[in-house]
């Protein structure tokens, strides 16, 4: 059995999605299982063991280049083809890379609709962004069942340059903060995330983030905090999350990094309805607004009178509750 399955973006998804390997694995120990994904998110399967080949795409690629891919992987002959993403691009991989068996994940666009639209729900409740991608796999005879973290897999590389980076700020223990979100509106307000700083004088915290994310630089204030956003790589950050003691995150791509790490992680999940932690070393703190979710991604905008009501009810004082001793 030779499987080729498929997921371009976003980082998020892109991390839930590691998991379809051992998924499969697990229940075909003897199968080959080759991903497609763009060249950024690679990392993400390279030194996974369930992982036989990983194939990408540049984000300059266009259809004349997708073709060529098209062809080369047809003469791989898999006998399966799962296309977890379900856009254009993939739609494109699809139809025209030749597999005994296909398999495309639904996108519930109807349900969608009416989630996002008139807040009719008809969703599996809670919502799983691992389940709704491993699931279609029992129209192959694969069950449901999540594999054991760690599904993401580190490079050495990655381990001595995070090792490095504690030992020169003489840090042992230590808490990971993921201020950072794709949206603002996803963002739990950095003033909460000051006053827990201010709530554990005694902890030290690293601050993750991106190279944009200037925000973050009020942080840097506190005796406490090792602030390194836009100073690692994501595979450096995914190294560091391993090593931390606990991961506070908002809805973005590090607070999915530190899951499948298997990592105990506090979720802050604001107006966005997909791709919520699946496993249990995660809590998920999250208000029950009528307003929510807004929109499909939290791009917004904000319907609520108190602006951004969903993440700032969410108190300091509550996500203190849940912080490991």
């Amino acid at each position: 059995m030779k499987f080729l399955f498929i997921r371009f973006s976003s980082i998020g998804d892109v991390t839930q999605a590691v998991s379809i390997a051992a998924h499969i694995k697990n229940h075909f120990p003897h199968a080959e299982i080759h991903v497609l994904t763009k060249q950024e998110f690679a990392f993400l399967f390279d030194q996974n063991p369930a992982v036989h080949k990983v194939w990408t795409l540049q984000k300059t690629d266009g259809f004349k280049q997708i073709l060529q891919l098209s062809q080369i992987l047809s003469k791989e002959n898999f006998s399966h083809l799962y296309d977890s993403h379900n856009n254009l691009r993939s739609n494109i991989f699809y139809f025209l890379v030749r597999a005994d068996h296909k398999l495309q994940r639904s996108l519930f666009r109807i349900k969608r609709f009416l989630l996002l639209q008139f807040r009719i729900n008809l969703f599996e409740k809670p919502f799983s962004g691992q389940r709704d991608l491993l699931k279609p796999l029992e129209k192959w005879g694969i069950p449901f069942q999540l594999p054991v973290a760690p599904q993401i897999f580190l490079k050495q590389e990655a381990i001595h340059e995070a090792n490095q980076i504690l030992k020169a700020a003489h840090i042992e223990k230590f808490y990971a903060l993921v201020p950072s979100a794709a949206y603002e509106l996803k963002r739990w307000p950095l003033s909460h995330f000051e006053k827990l700083i201010e709530l554990n004088p005694d902890k030290k915290f690293v601050v993750l983030a991106g190279p944009t994310d200037h925000f973050t630089k009020p942080l840097s204030r506190f005796p406490n905090v090792l602030n390194l956003t836009g100073q690692t790589s994501l595979m450096t950050s995914a190294a560091l999350i391993s090593k931390s003691e606990q991961v506070i995150a908002n809805d973005t791509g590090l607070l999915h990094f530190s899951e499948q790490l298997g990592k105990p992680t506090i979720a802050l999940m604001g107006p966005a309805p997909f791709g919520f932690p699946s496993r249990p070393s995660t809590v998920i703190l999250q208000k029950d607004l009528a307003c929510r979710p807004c929109s499909k991604h939290g791009q917004g905008p904000c319907r609520n009178s108190q602006y951004q009501a969903c993440l700032t009810t969410i108190t300091p004082q509550e996500v203190q509750k849940y912080l490991i001793s």
